[in-house]
């Protein structure tokens, strides 16, 4: 284990000046109530793993991890340690990786084989993480280190599980912004998340939070669900976002809605709501039947509809293919959990046992 006093003593060395001046204003900017405490009986300072998906992102790991380390010198009561997992970028990142690792002690590198996601290099991440409370990031400085004094501030002022930086102004593109307000609803309706709270890609976990966590070993995990299966003393504290300070986001649709198929693995909601339809237009169906049959009965000479009988039969047909649809995502889900699909696989560590 190693801490903040030999890491970020060189870290602050790495960094340079406009950087450092960037920090030391974003610092100033954090009242001094905001700053955590460790509580009396806390014997030394609490180990934070900071945990990175990294993709395609040899122009910005390094301020991130530098400007990590230099928050964390103004903080004696809290350490740091890194654990950085390269998702299969092909670019320089992980050799960036072992550069950083090489230089800073608390620096922890893993290569995957291949690009597996987001959110199950997360789930790697964790799995090699040791501190007492677990920090998620992003590795674009849109997540800025600034603001991990807040966020560490709420989690002691409440004692939580789990605290939620959420955005006071949201800085992502409208794909981006899109598909977060269908993980928020997603999430309320088929999670039963209240819709008071938010999430987002900046969030801090305990140690218990995290060891259950890492136990689940689906190959399609979605860490906020999990988040939300887990724990419901949760919390949100605001803080700012900042613009990406290199390229553009990693996530395409194809991926976004992949994420957001990832819900389908938490609960059984879809597949009682397409009981419940199925239950409704056959009633609706019975009904109407009759309803032809008096009418026929009454006016013999009433034209059949053929029309409106192609019509009723597509409509149907579309509800059917809706349910299969629905069921085929948990019979394939099914499938792929069963023949042992790797959540991710490791191909290289550096200062890793």
């Amino acid at each position: 284990m190693v801490g903040h006093d030999s890491c970020s003593d060189d870290a602050l060395k790495g960094i340079d000046e406009k950087n450092h001046d960037d920090i030391a204003v974003s610092i100033e900017r954090v009242e001094a109530s905001d700053v955590p405490q460790a509580s009396p009986e806390t014997v030394g300072p609490k180990l934070v793993s900071v945990v990175i998906g990294c993709y395609y992102s040899e122009h910005t790991l390094r301020d991130v991890v530098e400007q990590v380390m230099a928050v964390f010198d103004t903080l004696p009561d809290y350490d740091c340690e890194f654990v950085l997992v390269n998702d299969g970028s092909t670019d320089g990142t992980y050799p960036l990786i072992r550069q950083l690792a090489a230089e800073y002690p608390c620096v922890r590198g893993i290569n995957l084989m291949r690009n597996f996601g987001q959110h199950n290099a997360l789930m790697c991440a964790m799995s090699h993480a040791k501190g007492d409370y677990i920090l998620g990031m992003d590795d674009d400085l849109q997540t800025h280190p600034s603001q991990i004094p807040v966020i560490l501030a709420k989690m002691e002022e409440g004692n939580y599980d789990l605290v939620y930086g959420v955005y006071r102004e949201d800085k992502n593109g409208l794909l981006k912004r899109l598909s977060s307000w269908l993980n928020r609803t997603t999430a309320h309706v088929l999670l039963d998340r209240p819709k008071t709270l938010r999430s987002s890609n900046f969030w801090l976990v305990t140690r218990d939070v995290c060891d259950q966590l890492v136990q689940y070993k689906n190959y399609n995990p979605n860490v906020d669900a999990l988040f939300t299966r887990m724990t419901s003393n949760v919390a949100n504290v605001t803080i700012e976002h900042h613009e990406r300070a290199w390229g553009q986001s990693g996530y395409t649709l194809s991926k976004l809605v992949k994420l957001w198929l990832a819900y389908f693995n938490y609960t059984t909601v879809p597949l009682r709501l397409v009981s419940k339809v199925g239950v409704a237009t056959a009633v609706i169906g019975f009904i109407a039947g009759i309803i032809t049959v008096i009418r026929k009965l009454t006016d013999p000479t009433m034209p059949a509809g053929w029309a409106s009988i192609i019509c009723i039969l597509l409509f149907f047909f579309g509800l059917v293919l809706i349910a299969l649809g629905i069921i085929g995502e948990y019979l394939g889900s099914i499938v792929l959990s069963l023949n042992g699909t790797p959540q991710y696989v490791i191909r290289e560590k550096v200062n890793l046992d």
